[in-house]
């Protein structure tokens, strides 16, 4: 009897390749993913930037010729608004002997801007300084450049001395007619000084303009009306000017 035997044939096959040489085919239900490039986000900061810009250099043009025109170059007024201006007085407290005085100035009146210049050349009699003097109906001050001393002096505007700059201007076109003539007195004011003034731009663009580069103090009006002793005549100096129907004389004095 022959015995025939099998022999067992194992089931494993022998590795072929690597991982990393298998091919790896997506089942139906999943889907293939392909990269999408990013789209540049608008720049949306740049203008922004570029229109502040714009904004701030337009800004800055029409500062600069705010600044140049108020600042730097004097106004033009038309001719109807200078006047020259000679007024005849009579000081019988100070100089009752030599009678009757004769003042002249030059008064520029600014009615858009609500304001009068004033300049008065050396006196023919003496006894009062040459000055240029504004008055500022918008800021309400006063400021007195005396020329003699190259100071500035700041005070609050009196407007129970000053016209108004309408009222100033009739009064002149009708001066210049001839048909009204101011009375001929003189009043006193007396001022003190009361310390130095630091900050020149709080005065604004005119009297900015009138005392740059000068020594400017304020000054106080003084209330009660007195006699200026002899002692102190060396200490004050004084101004007369005209900007009403009379001729106001502003003495200023030095703090003793």
């Amino acid at each position: 009897m022959v015995k025939i035997t099998f022999q067992a044939v194992s089931a494993q096959k022998p590795e072929k390749e690597n991982d990393e040489d298998k091919i790896i085919i997506p089942q139906a239900h999943e889907q293939l993913v392909l990269p999408v490039k990013s789209k540049k986000p608008f720049p949306t900061g740049l203008c922004c930037l570029t229109f502040g810009l714009v904004v701030f250099m337009s800004g800055l043009v029409l500062a600069s010729i705010y600044v140049y025109r108020y600042y730097f170059i004097p106004q033009q007024i038309p001719e109807d608004s200078l006047f020259h201006c000679r007024v005849v007085y009579e000081d019988s407290v100070y100089a009752p002997l030599r009678g009757r005085q004769e003042l002249e100035e030059n008064v520029g009146i600014y009615l858009d801007d609500n304001y009068e210049q004033i300049s008065v050349p050396v006196p023919h009699f003496g006894g009062s300084d040459p000055a240029d003097i504004i008055h500022d109906f918008q800021r309400g001050l006063t400021a007195y450049h005396d020329i003699a001393l190259d100071k500035c002096y700041i005070t609050e505007l009196n407007t129970t001395l000053v016209m108004p700059p309408r009222n100033l201007w009739e009064l002149l076109v009708n001066v210049k007619r001839g048909t009204y003539l101011p009375q001929t007195y003189i009043i006193q004011e007396e001022m003190v000084v009361t310390g130095r003034v630091r900050n020149m731009r709080q005065l604004g663009p005119f009297i900015h303009r009138l005392c740059y580069g000068k020594e400017t103090y304020r000054l106080r009006r003084r209330n009660q009306r007195r006699r200026i002793e002899r002692r102190e005549i060396k200490k004050c100096h004084s101004i007369r000017h005209f900007e009403n129907t009379f001729v106001v004389e502003t003495v200023i004095c030095n703090r003793v």
